[in-house]
């Protein structure tokens, strides 16, 4: 494997909690779903990362030097949002 790409996710890794990597691939995964042109697998990426913003243990989102939210009560929130906010997206969509 080549050593600087796995150094700069390393270097990313120490600095930021798991929220704010989920926050990152939910962002890079609603680009590439987005590309798909379909409601529902758009609404399907919507509600994975709510349940895993939501159900992920509270421990994991200490914040850290490069946090992008500030607690462990505004991540739980976006996964609730998330995940109220999406069936009702799923069922509007006609593909």
């Amino acid at each position: 494997m080549l050593p600087i790409p796995l150094q700069v996710i390393d270097g990313f890794l120490l600095n930021v909690n798991l929220g704010d990597a989920l926050i990152v691939g939910f962002v890079l995964g609603l680009f590439a779903v987005a590309t798909q042109g379909s409601r529902k697998l758009l609404t399907l990426h919507l509600i994975t990362f709510g349940a895993l913003f939501l159900l992920s243990p509270g421990s994991l989102y200490e914040p850290a030097e490069l946090s992008l939210l500030n607690s462990i009560l505004q991540y739980k929130m976006l996964g609730l949002v998330l995940l109220v906010v999406s069936p009702v997206l799923y069922t509007t969509a006609q593909k």
